[in-house]
């Protein structure tokens, strides 16, 4: 007898999920190849942004070159330790990207900001000015175009008009020099502190944070625009000594006392947006359940005849070689037919210890006798055109056995139940219209 646990259709093989998948598959090695390229190209092209270093185009090496000119020496801080190890009063201590730093870093360049000398800030968002400049906050921003400064501040001044833009900044006091400005805010905003310095604290030195809209003045293809360079070189050749910190990943000298959890990583409209979504999820999950409920038979629009029906859910099962359940089907529709004949109610079709004995003791005696092997209607060719079974072993292999193991014993199984069903119903009396129990 065949094992009943043998592979059928439920257990697609690697082939078939390889040619249901493959399309998915495709696409998204398409579309990790288009990332992969976007990011290289965009990389290459954004290479060393404001790094004094780089001779590309988002490069600062020309700004750098030009205050080696006049006298300015430039160092490169890539942790923040070491940027606020340099600060001072004859320092200049530039920030290319302070969105980037954690609040732990952020506090330390604060406390840089202090020791007098003066602190660039380059595009600080509203995290940084809230906490490096409390009191001023971040604007939308406007379009970076040459602006004339309209301020009072010399370096301003004497540059003239600059490709500023970008972020503005709001709340700035009085005493604070506020410069190209973009519908009534400036782009450019210095703020003077005077701190005590020394050890007595009697010799107060003058510093100050400049917030600096936009890094387009500082770029090596945009230093020789306008007054860009002039601009640049004020801004930054006040002091002796120019501290360039270009903050890095890989810096671990001052992370955040506590560890950071995932949501922390995240910045604060990305926090909305997804629970908007869940709450957008969540409702549609509603919308969608309130739909559920019974199945309720409806007409077909169109006529469908029960052969086409056939046929169709044949090509389906053969298709996802579902053998078995082709078998169990036609094993169940003949069931079904015959228990009426032998006097098996339905309820008990399915049973083979009621149906198969009933079925043998009707079975015409003209039948072939049986096999040596009960179940060999499933296992190998036909041995005639008569059914191959006669007791009840044979019959219970026949309605009630394992499921065929190739198409060649499907097709021969059906040819095995039609024929015993023809026979049957060719040697049974037609049913009293009275006897209910017999009606199929």
């Amino acid at each position: 007898m065949s094992s009943p646990d043998a592979s059928t259709s439920l257990s697609p093989t690697a082939r078939q999920l390889w040619k249901r998948a493959r399309g998915l598959l495709i696409a998204a090695a398409v579309l990790a190849a288009a990332g992969v390229i976007l990011a290289a190209m965009r990389s290459g092209g954004h290479h060393g942004v404001l790094d004094p270093r780089s001779a590309d185009r988002y490069g600062s090496r020309a700004a750098a070159e030009l205050l080696a000119q006049q006298g300015v020496d430039t160092e490169v801080a890539t942790t923040v330790t070491e940027a606020a190890a340099k600060a001072g009063p004859d320092t200049t201590l530039l920030v290319a990207q302070p969105d980037s730093l954690s609040e732990n870093q952020r506090s330390k360049i604060r406390e840089a900001t202090e020791r007098g000398g003066r602190t660039v800030l380059v595009a600080p968002g509203r995290d940084s000015t809230s906490e490096l400049t409390p009191g001023v906050r971040a604007a939308a921003p406007a379009e970076i175009q040459p602006t004339p400064p309209d301020c009072d501040f010399p370096a301003a001044e004497r540059a003239g008009d600059a490709d500023l833009g970008g972020l503005r900044y709001a709340g700035a006091p009085r005493h604070a020099d506020a410069c190209y400005l973009h519908q009534g805010l400036p782009s450019l905003l210095r703020l003077p502190t005077d701190r005590g310095h020394g050890d007595s604290g009697t010799s107060p030195d003058t510093g100050d944070t400049v917030l600096l809209g936009a890094p387009d003045p500082l770029y090596n293809d945009r230093l020789g625009h306008h007054g860009n360079a002039s601009l640049a070189l004020q801004l930054l050749g006040s002091r002796e000594h120019l501290v360039w910190y270009l903050p890095s990943p890989s810096d671990t000298s001052a992370t955040d006392n506590q560890n950071r959890g995932f949501f922390a990583l995240l910045p604060d409209g990305w926090t909305w947006a997804l629970l908007q979504l869940g709450i957008a999820a969540v409702l549609a999950a509603l919308w969608r359940a309130r739909r559920l409920g019974p199945l309720v038979p409806e007409r077909l629009p169109v006529s469908v005849r029960a052969s086409e029906a056939t046929e169709g859910r044949a090509r389906l099962y053969r298709r996802a070689r579902a053998r078995d359940r082709a078998a169990d089907a036609l094993r169940t529709a003949t069931r079904t037919r015959l228990a009426p004949l032998v006097g098996v109610p339905l309820s008990q079709a399915h049973l083979p210890e009621v149906l198969a004995p009933a079925v043998a003791a009707h079975t015409p005696a003209d039948v072939a006798p049986p096999p040596t092997d009960p179940v060999s209607h499933v296992s190998g060719p036909p041995q005639g055109d008569e059914p191959t079974v006669t007791d009840s072993t044979g019959i219970r292999a026949l309605l009630f056995g394992a499921p065929p193991q190739d198409d060649t014993a499907l097709i021969q199984l059906a040819d095995e139940l039609d024929q015993l069903e023809r026979r049957m119903t060719a040697a049974s009396p037609a049913p009293s219209p009275t006897d209910k129990d017999r009606t199929p």
